[in-house]
């Protein structure tokens, strides 16, 4: 089982926790960790785009002339889609492009980046992470005595509103509750910044 260090928030080491094999030190799964990324991302996608059908386009109402006698093509509306300002043929229209993989699928995705960021060497576990107030400074003067240069996760059991309202002004830096920790997330930033609650909770989840 792999073994981190322990520090509180002046950056001090206090003491060691032993991490579950099964999730902090399974085989990364690659094609899982892409499959779930590309999922979250499609689920994203606002899908908002539009263009307008024949039917939809204003004018053409009337036929712009008779069908025989002319010596040009019949035409029946200005509006059709082989006319400039016509009607779009099969474009696209509002929709979800979000799916749904299986949930072993997003479970061995989670466990797998979890991993890389334990044999990468860029996890951080804290015994808790308190402030006493919405207090900015106190965190920035926490990441700089931990060391955290980049874009960090914070992640905790349950999310802090004083933690929460203490971070979110500083750039490259998010807060999650541990339940609702995503593979996305977990690759998009340098640091993964969890406290030992936190671990626990990430291990009861992924357990299941």
């Amino acid at each position: 089982m792999p073994i981190v260090p322990v520090y509180n928030m002046a950056g001090s080491a206090v003491g060691e926790l032993e991490l579950s094999d099964a999730i902090w030190n399974t085989t990364v799964n690659q094609h899982a960790v892409f499959d779930v990324v590309q999922m979250q991302l499609a689920a994203r996608r606002a899908g908002t785009h539009k263009v307008k059908g024949r039917s939809e386009v204003r004018g053409g109402g009337r036929k712009p002339w008779k069908q025989k006698g002319t010596g040009r093509a019949r035409q029946g509306s200005i509006r059709s889609p082989q006319w400039v300002g016509g009607g779009v043929v099969h474009g696209p229209v509002p929709h979800s492009y979000a799916y749904s993989l299986p949930k072993k699928v997003r479970r061995l995705a989670l466990r797998s980046a979890l991993t890389s960021k334990v044999q990468g060497g860029t996890i951080v576990v804290l015994d808790a992470l308190e402030v006493p107030g919405i207090r900015t400074r106190t965190m920035v003067d926490a990441m700089k005595a931990l060391g955290l240069g980049g874009k960090a996760l914070f992640v905790d059991c349950d999310k802090d509103r004083n933690v929460y309202l203490s971070l979110r002004n500083i750039p490259g830096v998010e807060y999650a509750a541990a339940a609702n920790l995503n593979v996305y997330d977990v690759l998009k930033y340098d640091r993964l910044v969890i406290t030992q609650a936190g671990v626990a909770r990430v291990e009861e989840v992924l357990a299941k």
